[in-house]
């Protein structure tokens, strides 16, 4: 896993856009999202930012790798990252994935069908003011 993947999953994780995290390190969206394609080379001065923002130690965000889950729960109370990693199976992670996916894809087809329900109601209802004011 590359350095860039590892930043766009801590910056995922952490639940921040890409334009948050470039405003936060005062920077283009556009550079910003150059470093997380990997378009631009990361200077050490850059990076240990980067790490900071999150609150991690560079060591930490250098060293992460595809084997490793990663368990970052923020704390509130003293805003630092826990970063505990447990050994698992590959396969595992593509269900988990695959299981993340589906959902998303629930949740998109159930919004779609509630907002063809608004309109629906939205048409009903002004049918019937219409009919309302054709009756007085």
């Amino acid at each position: 896993m590359s350095v860039q993947e590892k930043i766009r999953l801590v910056r995922e994780a952490k639940g921040w856009t890409q334009e948050d995290v470039a405003e936060k390190l005062k920077m283009s969206v556009n550079g910003y999202g150059d470093i997380e394609r990997g378009d631009s080379d990361i200077k050490l001065l850059k990076l240990q930012k980067i790490a900071n923002l999150f609150s991690i130690k560079l060591s930490e965000l250098i060293e992460l790798n595809e084997k490793i889950v990663l368990n970052l729960a923020y704390e509130q109370t003293n805003s630092h990252w826990n970063i505990n990693s447990n050994t698992i199976d590959s396969q595992q992670l593509q269900n988990e994935l695959e299981k993340s996916q589906l959902l998303n894809q629930y949740k998109d087809k159930e919004i779609l069908l509630l907002r063809h329900e608004i309109d629906h109601c939205n048409k009903i209802i002004l049918l019937l003011e219409k009919q309302q004011g054709s009756i007085k």
